[in-house]
């Protein structure tokens, strides 16, 4: 009862080119290659009207891997790392896993009735900032569903670029858009941001291949992208072919379809659940999500006590 991973079957696109590569026979080490970043190239094109160049696109085993390789160049003993909370565990874990300082601006919970949703605290932000070395951002966030507007990227990344923070931008459930919700990139909001920027994306979320372990990284400073390499090469970081092999069916389009009929599912399990919470379940307050296939629920006026 995992929640990084769905309960459907992958993509049956995606299981016959796994069968090919497997009936292929051979699976040795593997490069990715120009004509597979050239693929995500377009896919950001036609998904977000986004010029990315196929050299500024890095591959890692998993967006996890990246951002900790991120804090590893870009943080140190003075200059730690932001996160909004409530947001996913990694990401305060890498505090542990890197050695960075963490630091904490919390999204500010707004209620309405039933419903919950987040804003930016930009006084914490700033303060925050202030001690950071990189700004590390979930987007549309993971677990509220949040999709930030284009103000919000835009003041955010104003304010870092300002104080010469990195931003980071996990965008891996970008693809899992729920009713009509339409989603930006970090780095589109202008090519000044686009330059201070690391985005990384996976198919893994929204194609459900997560076990596969592959990740990419656009990175369009070339410094900061050799450096990135760099690191990346000293932890040994292997490639997977069959990884590979499902990124370049799910950003080629060819399981879109597919795509689309989950979003209409997951879209109903949402509507469902916030229905089913309102007439139900008294004093827990949830969010709508815009984005991910996860419902955040809080509990917290019901003032629970631990057992003893």
């Amino acid at each position: 009862m995992w929640v990084a991973d769905a309960d459907f079957p992958v993509a049956p696109q995606i299981q016959r080119a796994l069968h090919q590569k497997v009936e292929h026979g051979v699976l040795g080490y593997e490069l990715p290659s120009r004509p597979l970043y050239e693929v995500i190239a377009t896919r950001m094109k036609n998904l977000y009207n986004w010029d990315v160049d196929p050299d500024s696109i890095v591959y890692t085993a998993g967006v996890n891997n990246g951002y900790n390789i991120a804090a590893r160049i870009l943080c140190s003993k003075k200059k730690g790392y932001l996160i909004q909370t409530p947001v996913y565990n990694e990401f305060q874990e890498t505090a542990e896993k890197t050695g960075a300082r963490q630091l904490v601006a919390p999204l500010v919970k707004k209620v309405e009735g039933s419903r919950i949703r987040y804003e930016v605290d930009f006084d914490a932000f700033e303060r925050g900032i202030k001690k950071s070395g990189m700004f590390l951002l979930c987007h549309p966030h993971n677990p509220v569903g949040k999709i930030y507007s284009r103000a919000e990227l835009k003041r955010m990344s104003t304010i870092c670029i300002e104080q010469g923070v990195t931003l980071v931008s996990d965008e891996i459930h970008s693809e899992l858009l729920l009713g009509d919700a339409k989603f930006m990139p970090l780095a589109t909001v202008s090519r000044e941001v686009e330059k201070h920027t690391i985005t990384l994306i996976s198919a893994s979320k929204a194609f459900n291949v997560p076990g596969l372990a592959s990740a990419f990284a656009i990175i369009p400073d070339e410094s900061m992208r050799k450096k990135f390499q760099t690191i990346m090469t000293g932890m040994s970081v292997e490639v997977s072919t069959p990884g590979l092999t499902a990124a370049r069916v799910a950003y080629a389009g060819k399981a879109d379809a597919w795509l689309r009929a989950l979003r209409r599912y997951l879209t109903g399990n949402r509507d469902f659940i916030l229905e089913y919470v309102e007439k139900n379940l008294p004093g827990i307050r949830i969010t709508k999500p815009d984005a991910t296939y996860l419902i955040w629920l809080d509990c917290s006026a019901l003032k629970l006590k631990p057992s003893p």
